[in-house]
C-alpha cells in the first residue's frame, strides 16, 4: 500500500516536472535572465563578505570559508523553493480566491501532493546550480570536511527543506479563511531573502529564536551549514530532526483542518 503511494505519488512529480519543462521550453530566454540575477546577486554578496572579512578573519566565530558555504546553501534553498514549492502554494492560494481549486480536490491523488507540486518553474534551477557550485567551492577550502560531517549536512538540508515548505504550506493554507495573502508571502520572502544569508547566532537572542522557530530560517541555511563546517552538535541535529518533524506533522493536520471547512466554489 506504502509502495503503491509512493509510485503514484512520484509519477504526479514527475508529469508536472514534465510540463512545467514544456512550458518553460516556450520562454527560454527566462532561464538566461534568471542566471544573469543570480550572478548579480551572488557577486553583490561576495563583494559584501570581502569588506567585512577585510576588518576581520572572523564573524561570532563564523570564518570567510564558513560564510562562503551559507551563501551556497542559501542559493541552493532559495532555488528549490523557487523551483516547485513557492510557485505551487502562490498557484493554490489563487486557486482558492478564484475558485478553480475545485479541480484539484476532484482528482484521484492526494490533494496536499497536487497543491504542492502543480506547478514548475525550472529557471529557478539557476539558483540551485549555483549554490551547489558555492557549496563545493567553500567545501575545497574547509579543513574541517568529513564524512559525518556530509551526512549531517544532507540530514540537516533535508530538514531544512521540510521545515520551510511546511511553514509556507502553513501560510499558503490560511488563504482558505482570508481572500488575499500575497503580502505574506512576499513578506516571507524578504525575510528569507535578507535574514537567510547571514548565520542565524550573530542576531540578538529575541530575534534568533524568531528565526529558528517563528520564521525557520535558521534550521533551513545555518544549521546545514555548521554541519560542513565541523560546529554541528547532536542536540542540535535532533533538534533539527524534532522541529522538522513538528512542522511537517503540524501543517498536515492544518491542512486537513482546513479542507473540511472550505464550502467550493459552487456553494
Amino acid at each position: 500500500m506504502i509502495l503503491r503511494a509512493l509510485r503514484h505519488g512520484t509519477l504526479i512529480v514527475r508529469t508536472y516536472f514534465r510540463l512545467g519543462l514544456l512550458n518553460f521550453m516556450q520562454y527560454r530566454s527566462e532561464f538566461f535572465i534568471a542566471v544573469l540575477n543570480a550572478l548579480i546577486t551572488l557577486a553583490a554578496q561576495l563583494i559584501g563578505l570581502a569588506v567585512i572579512f577585510g576588518q576581520t578573519s572572523s564573524l561570532d566565530g563564523w570564518s570567510s570559508s564558513a560564510m562562503l558555504l551559507l551563501v551556497g546553501i542559501h542559493f541552493l534553498i532559495s532555488g528549490l523553493l523557487g523551483l516547485v514549492i513557492r510557485p505551487s502554494i502562490e498557484a493554490m492560494m489563487e486557486g482558492i480566491r478564484l475558485g478553480t481549486f475545485d479541480f484539484v480536490l476532484t482528482k484521484p491523488a492526494d490533494s496536499q501532493l497536487l497543491a504542492s507540486v502543480q506547478r514548475f518553474s525550472p529557471a529557478a534551477l539557476a539558483d540551485s546550480v549555483l549554490g551547489i557550485g558555492v557549496i563545493v567551492w567553500a567545501c575545497l577550502q574547509l579543513d574541517t570536511l568529513s564524512v559525518a560531517g556530509a551526512i549531517g549536512f544532507l540530514v540537516t538540508l533535508l530538514c531544512g527543506v521540510v521545515i520551510v515548505y511546511s511553514f509556507i504550506l502553513l501560510l499558503g493554507t490560511c488563504a482558505f479563511w482570508f481572500v488575499k495573502l500575497d503580502n505574506i508571502m512576499a513578506i516571507f520572502g524578504s525575510v528569507f531573502g535578507q535574514a537567510g544569508r547571514w548565520p542565524v547566532t550573530i542576531f540578538p537572542t529575541w530575534l534568533r529564536a524568531v528565526l529558528t522557530f517563528v520564521i525557520p530560517v535558521g534550521f533551513a541555511v545555518t544549521v546545514p551549514a555548521q554541519a560542513l563546517a565541523g560546529s554541528l552538535d547532536l542536540v542540535t541535529l535532533l533538534l533539527s530532526l524534532g522541529v522538522a518533524a513538528l512542522f511537517l506533522g503540524g501543517s498536515r493536520l492544518f491542512w486537513f483542518f482546513a479542507l473540511r471547512r472550505y464550502t467550493g466554489a459552487s456553494a
